[in-house]
């Protein structure tokens, strides 16, 4: 795409864009977007990202219909644009729908260029990078919940590798043309399931009926525990409210989250508490670390799940991530 002719040049964002094809190597650079400053009609550019988003929806459907090769979904990665917009609010944008409703690019294309794990992320995210063409952007480097769960549904030849640099640092991606959230990728963007509160862990015990490792006595195991290092960072399983924090000898140091729906959920043994007490918490807030406090034999976080005050299988809850 060439330079664009407009007074707002001062406002250029110059990045470079690399599009490889496995198959060849080839690269193919595309360099110097437009910064959009509002989104109406009296912005040039915004004026000019609209129609390519047309054009490029067009091609998108009629590959999907057609069932077309990789050389056709390469043209269309060759042909990709991306642009950078920082929300406004004269122009209305308070959330990551409105954006993507503004621009005609469904919320998962503009959600995972932007590697937002959940909606409120979009609240604090900054500049936001805005596709010319629909799809799926998964990294090359997974971190978030969301993007090990993407990595582990999608083939790992499925895709076209591009590169490019944000922020002083080259990030990879695979671009998927066309292609949208599965339901399950959507219910856990969308928060309205539960996901792990650590990133790295061994289930050390399950739910269920057990011998307790400190008494010896045969008891209902209301939670799993999960085995992690000393100060592991244990993160909310998903959004709500802080209802409790406190100490005591069977958990040691906990913290209980009360979530929609009358669901409510326990991190037990912590070495640390991270959380506030009747703080609002987003899925994947710190809450607090890793510990052995309590009834305990070594570190690791007990975590519950309940649901109209009844012990629900965590693994069971969870059984999408597992």
């Amino acid at each position: 795409m060439p330079f664009f002719k407009t007074d707002s040049f001062k406002y250029l964002l110059f990045c470079l864009l690399i599009f490889q094809t496995p198959d060849t190597g080839a690269d193919i650079r595309k360099e110097s977007f437009l910064r959009i400053e509002n989104l109406n009609s009296k912005d040039t550019v915004f004026n000019q990202y609209m129609r390519e988003v047309e054009s490029q929806r067009i091609r998108v459907f009629r590959a999907a219909r057609a069932n077309v090769g990789k050389e056709s979904l390469e043209k269309i990665a060759e042909d990709l644009t991306i642009y950078i917009y920082t929300p406004q609010k004269k122009d209305n944008i308070n959330d990551l729908l409105s954006l993507a409703a503004r621009c005609n690019i469904p919320y998962p294309a503009i959600a995972t260029l932007n590697r937002l794990p959940h909606p409120e992320a979009f609240l604090n995210a900054g500049p936001m990078l805005l596709p010319s063409a629909p799809g799926i952007f998964l990294p090359e480097k997974t971190s978030s919940d969301l993007e090990m769960l993407m990595d582990s549904l999608r083939p790992e030849e499925e895709g076209i590798v591009l590169t490019f640099f944000r922020n002083g640092k080259t990030e990879r991606f695979r671009f998927i043309p066309g292609a949208d959230f599965s339901p399950i990728e959507r219910i856990f963007f969308l928060n309205e399931g539960f996901r792990f509160p650590l990133h790295t862990y061994q289930v050390s015990s399950n739910f269920g009926l057990r011998v307790n490792p400190v008494t010896g006595r045969l008891r209902i195991h209301q939670g799993i525990d999960l085995a992690a290092p000393m100060g592991t960072d244990v993160f909310a399983a998903r959004s709500g409210v802080v209802s409790e924090i406190g100490e005591d000898a069977i958990f040691g140091k906990f913290v209980i989250i009360k979530h929609d729906d009358n669901w409510v959920s326990l991190y037990g043994h912590l070495s640390k508490i991270e959380a506030e007490l009747r703080k609002k918490v987003n899925a994947g807030t710190l809450v607090g670390k890793v510990g052995s406090t309590g009834q305990s034999t070594g570190p690791h976080l007990h975590f519950e799940i309940r649901q109209n005050g009844k012990a629900q299988d965590p693994s069971r809850v969870l059984r999408l991530f597992q």
